[in-house]
């Protein structure tokens, strides 16, 4: 009897569950009204169509839910379909980690300041759209953020200094955007984690900020902007710098004073103003990719390391440079 009790009891819930389908569904109320509203502010595009009030919302394209607290916690909306500017509705998901908007190029308006609401949020990716108008000083109130990417974008204004102010940040990508003013001087001062600074392709301008010196720096990337003066305060012997590009800028410092940490393996300060001469230390250092050409450094190559296994691409057009790979000292 116990038997056929629990089997009919079994087949009642079953049958109740394929009946009622909101019996088995895991997303949460509050969460689904949400991505419906911000489905409807993009005027119900095609891509978002599995959006649909009759499934599970844990189960649409481009969301994820929490496999505890079945709270969503990832918007991820990749390649095209969407158009307009961002929903302020996504500011009413207060468990999202993950908010992405990647290669909408139909994307416009400015960055949404209800984003400022998501005290949970770990990645922040609005990237390859049309979106403009300012970074946002509202987003130094992401503590929780990790990875913040505003690339390629037609962004415009200076850089908030309050960004230093996120104590877990790893990444910083600002490049490709048409950033002004100057870098600054609060990235010397990152409290927390030290992030890799993507700034490049922009119209930035000034000097380095030399309180760069204080922090170790495993990733900078300024290239093509319109810097001048010094850079050399990025290097250290005792850092642990990976990778370094300053190319295409005015920068004009002498290079022969710089000491440079093994760990580098990528250097590229081609297209400034650079003088002096390539220092001894860098036969020390691994590089698998290193670029002086168009500077005005002069002396010969020292001979070691790395230094002879690339082409005379690396080093041209420079006022004397000499030895190998290009012609010798006279």
């Amino acid at each position: 009897m116990d038997l056929k009790l629990s089997t009919l009891l079994c087949l009642t819930l079953l049958f109740s569950t394929i009946l009622n389908p909101a019996l088995s569904e895991l997303c949460n109320p509050k969460d689904k009204k949400v991505l419906l509203q911000i489905k409807k502010a993009f005027n119900n595009p095609y891509v978002l169509s599995s959006w649909d009030p009759e499934t599970d919302c844990c189960d649409w394209y481009s969301v994820t839910c929490d496999s505890t607290t079945n709270r969503v916690n990832s918007l991820t909306l990749f390649s095209g379909g969407l158009s307009g500017q961002i929903p302020t509705q996504v500011g009413d998901l207060p468990y999202l980690e993950t908010l992405e908007f990647h290669k909408q190029p139909n994307l416009t308006g400015p960055i949404q300041p209800s984003i400022a609401k998501l005290k949970r949020l770990k990645e922040l990716r609005l990237s390859w759209t049309n979106i403009s108008g300012s970074v946002p000083d509202f987003l130094s109130q992401l503590k929780n953020l990790t990875f913040l990417e505003l690339s390629f974008n037609n962004l415009t204004g200076s850089i908030p200094s309050s960004l230093s102010q996120l104590p877990n940040l790893d990444a910083l990508h600002l490049d490709r955007n048409k950033l002004t003013g100057h870098i600054p001087k609060s990235f010397g001062e990152f409290h927390g984690s030290v992030p890799d600074l993507y700034l490049s392709h922009n119209q930035l301008s000034g000097t380095i900020p030399t309180s760069l010196a204080k922090l170790d720096f495993s990733t900078v990337d300024f290239s093509r902007n319109k810097l001048e003066g010094d850079a050399s305060m990025i290097f250290g012997f005792n850092k642990t710098t990976q990778i370094v590009d300053l190319s295409r800028n005015l920068l004009e410092f002498n290079l022969s004073k710089v000491e440079f940490s093994k760990s580098l393996t990528s250097l590229d300060l081609n297209h400034n103003k650079i003088t002096g001469s390539i220092p001894v230390g860098l036969t020390q250092v691994d590089l698998q990719f290193l670029n002086v050409s168009y500077n005005r450094l002069c002396g010969q190559i020292p001979v070691g390391g790395k230094l002879q296994s690339f082409d005379s691409s690396t080093y041209i057009h420079n006022q004397c440079l000499c030895g190998a790979p290009l012609p010798s000292c006279k």
